[in-house]
C-alpha cells in the first residue's frame, strides 16, 4: 500500500511538473515581449500611411478611397508615392510587422520590422521565410501570398500586416 500511495504522489508531481513547464518556443511571455508599438517605439502599432494617395493630394478624410477614385486597378488611379506601415499582428510565437514602399501605385520595397526573434529556431525559420515571403508580396502586388513551409505562423502574421499597410496605402 505504501508503495502504490508513494508511486501515485511522485506521477502527480511529475505531471504537474511537466504541464507547468514553459519552453522558450511557446511564444512571447516576456512583459513587453508582444506589445504593439511602432517602428519609432512609440505605443500603438495601427498601420500608417506616410506620402501622397495621388496626383490630387492626400485623401482629406483620413481613410478609405478619396472620392472619385476607381480602385487600386480602377481607371483614373494615378497611384500613390510613400511609405505604408502596416499594424502589428500578434503571433503565437511573437510580433510581425511589415513596412510596404509604393511608387506610382506599385509595390517597389518590403522592409519587415519585426518578426518573432526570441531563439535560434525563430531566427533561423524567419532568415529563410521573409526574403521569400518578401518575393511573393512583390511578385503578387497583394497580400495574396502563398504560406511559406515551416513557417505558417510567420507567413500568417505577415499577411496580417502587410494587408494593413496596403489598406493605409489604399492598394488592394
Amino acid at each position: 500500500m505504501r508503495r502504490i500511495t508513494i508511486w501515485l504522489l511522485s506521477t502527480v508531481a511529475a505531471l504537474v511538473l511537466l504541464f507547468s513547464y514553459r519552453t522558450s518556443t511557446m511564444g512571447a511571455g516576456g512583459p513587453g515581449s508582444a506589445t504593439a508599438s511602432g517602428p519609432d517605439g512609440s505605443a500603438g502599432g495601427g498601420s500608417s500611411w506616410t506620402g501622397t494617395d495621388d496626383a490630387t493630394g492626400p485623401d482629406p478624410s483620413g481613410g478609405g478611397t478619396p472620392a472619385g477614385r476607381g480602385g487600386p486597378s480602377g481607371p483614373g488611379r494615378p497611384g500613390g508615392t510613400g511609405t505604408a506601415t502596416g499594424a502589428v499582428a500578434q503571433t503565437r510565437w511573437g510580433p510581425v510587422q511589415v513596412r510596404i514602399t509604393v511608387a506610382g501605385g506599385k509595390i517597389t520595397g518590403v522592409s519587415t520590422l519585426r518578426v518573432p526573434d526570441g531563439n535560434r529556431r525563430d531566427q533561423q525559420i524567419n532568415g529563410y521565410a521573409v526574403p521569400i515571403l518578401r518575393q511573393e508580396t512583390l511578385a503578387a502586388q497583394s497580400a495574396r501570398i502563398d504560406t511559406v513551409s515551416g513557417a505558417t505562423v510567420t507567413s500568417d502574421g505577415y499577411r496580417e500586416s502587410l494587408q494593413s499597410a496596403l489598406d493605409a496605402a489604399h492598394l488592394d
